[in-house]
């Protein structure tokens, strides 16, 4: 028989449930979701549609059939984590990848700790990551948006990896930025390559804005992620330009607002406390621009949330929020 646990007054009731907060959570992600299909066409609505469908109904399976629990797929996290390891994907992936990347997003990052609220690492996160390293071929693989109607896609590279090959072969990255003809306001309204979730700025940046209004989540991990990118690479791109990008190129290149906006704010994988917030939010960026700087891989920013996944038990021990009623 399990034991109920009553912590000691006062109790604060809130109207607010996991299924309201995924709710609010899909709303913000709508705009993103919509100019992916807009851009990709029928691929990616295809590709969004077994992402979800898959993520759904092995909650539904495992919950009841492994863990013989009631089905918790009411709460709409499963959604969420479907939509978001849509938008890591590109486009062409084939849909027997997607479906092995909800498996482990679902049943080992999430549902193997025992389901929403007890996981350690992000579930989309983790799935897109194992996709990487297992299937790097069709996970590396880019093509230019072709539109809702478009013509046959054309392979291209992200402008972090063109970046990457650039430096590679001792072209400078003014150099590099012109021949490519990359420019910031196309990497804010529609990005050039890259994952579903990168095409628009723009349309994370409001979907993020929905969840401050709607107090969904506070504005301290995002927010220190962004400063530390921009302060980090304006002090290696004050050092050698040629060598190194710009703050702005960095914020809007690759998934860092994808992952700054919505996987790093996840209530379950980000420390309780404010401060313990902020800390973890400058692990990010800094782990970030390391990565996109000095790794193989030409973007960080998964492995760098993962990684400060790994250090909340930490942040929470040593950053407290202040204990109600205490000065």
């Amino acid at each position: 028989m399990s034991k109920l646990i009553v912590s000691p007054s006062p109790h604060i009731h809130s109207k607010d449930s996991t299924r309201s907060l995924m709710l609010d959570v899909v709303i913000a992600l709508l705009p993103a979701v919509i100019c992916s299909f807009v851009f990709y066409g029928l691929q990616q609505i295809l590709l969004m549609a077994v992402s979800v469908a898959s993520c759904v109904l092995l909650e539904w399976s495992i919950t009841r059939f492994l863990m013989k629990k009631p089905s918790t797929i009411g709460d709409l996290s499963a959604v969420v984590t479907g939509i978001l390891l849509a938008l890591n994907l590109p486009y062409t992936t084939p849909f027997w990848v997607v479906i092995i990347g909800a498996v482990v997003a679902m049943g080992v990052a999430k549902l193997s700790f025992g389901g929403i609220g007890q996981n350690i690492w992000n579930p989309a996160l983790v799935g897109r990551v194992f996709l990487l390293v297992s299937f790097p071929t069709y996970m590396t693989t880019w093509y230019q948006p072709k539109g809702l109607f478009g013509a046959d896609a054309i392979a291209t590279a992200t402008p972090l990896s063109a970046i990457q090959e650039g430096l590679m072969q001792g072209a400078s990255v003014q150099d590099i930025m012109a021949g490519n003809g990359y420019s910031y306001s196309q990497m804010l309204f529609a990005n050039l390559g890259g994952s579903a979730g990168e095409v628009c700025a723009l349309a994370l940046l409001a979907g993020f804005v929905y969840l401050l209004c709607r107090r969904v989540i506070k504005p301290w991990i995002t927010l220190s992620i962004f400063v530390t990118v921009a302060l980090t690479s304006l002090i290696f791109w004050g050092i050698n330009p040629e060598r190194f990008t710009d703050p702005l190129f960095n914020l809007l290149s690759g998934g860092l607002i994808l992952g700054a906006c919505f996987m790093a704010t996840d209530y379950v994988t980000s420390p309780m406390s404010t401060l313990g917030g902020v800390v973890f939010g400058v692990g990010i960026g800094f782990l970030t621009v390391m990565i996109r700087y000095f790794g193989s891989y030409p973007e960080g920013v998964s492995f760098a949330i993962l990684i400060m996944n790994s250090v909340v038990p930490l942040l929470n021990m040593w950053f407290k929020q202040k204990k109600f009623g205490r000065k």
